[in-house]
């Protein structure tokens, strides 16, 4: 929500901006430029932050759930809803990843202010990033690691 009303802000003193980029001798773009740059980056924000705000209430609608789930494994209503509660975890997670997702592109669209070939360069070192950890984490091996989960060890150290 900072973000987001720094962003509209930004927007009433695009000037100030303008005059801050000559400082440092930034792209000299039109105000219009400028001000399509920034809405760009509010509306990835503005996304990101409606995505968190849902995954928020999905945990919370999953912690309903698992509450009413019986202690009694053998009732028949126990395994559909802890089910339920299993794939609303899921959706919330996905949607709360990608609000994550969301802010580190929004972070790298602040480059555009400084050009084409900023923007060029903050976006491929955040894709290479979230691909790290996404893809290439310690603790994504970890979560992974099913066979130790199984023999009731602990996850193998990379």
């Amino acid at each position: 929500m900072i973000a987001i009303g720094g962003g509209l802000a930004l927007l009433g003193n695009v000037d100030r901006v303008i005059g801050l980029a000559q400082q440092f001798e930034i792209e000299n773009a039109l105000t219009i430029q400028w001000e399509v740059k920034i809405i760009v980056v509010l509306l990835i924000v503005v996304d990101a932050f409606l995505k968190f705000v849902w995954s928020n209430r999905l945990f919370g609608y999953c912690a309903i759930i698992m509450g009413s789930v019986p202690n009694d494994s053998k009732d028949p209503r126990a395994m559909p809803r802890a089910m339920q509660a299993a794939e609303i975890n899921i959706r919330a997670a996905r949607s709360f990843n990608a609000g994550l997702r969301g802010v580190y592109f929004a972070l790298g669209g602040l480059a555009w202010l400084a050009g084409p070939l900023a923007l060029f360069v903050a976006t491929t070192t955040v894709t290479c990033i979230s691909w790290r950890r996404e893809f290439a984490s310690g603790s994504r091996r970890i979560l992974l690691d099913e066979a130790a989960l199984e023999a009731g060890m602990p996850p193998s150290q990379p």
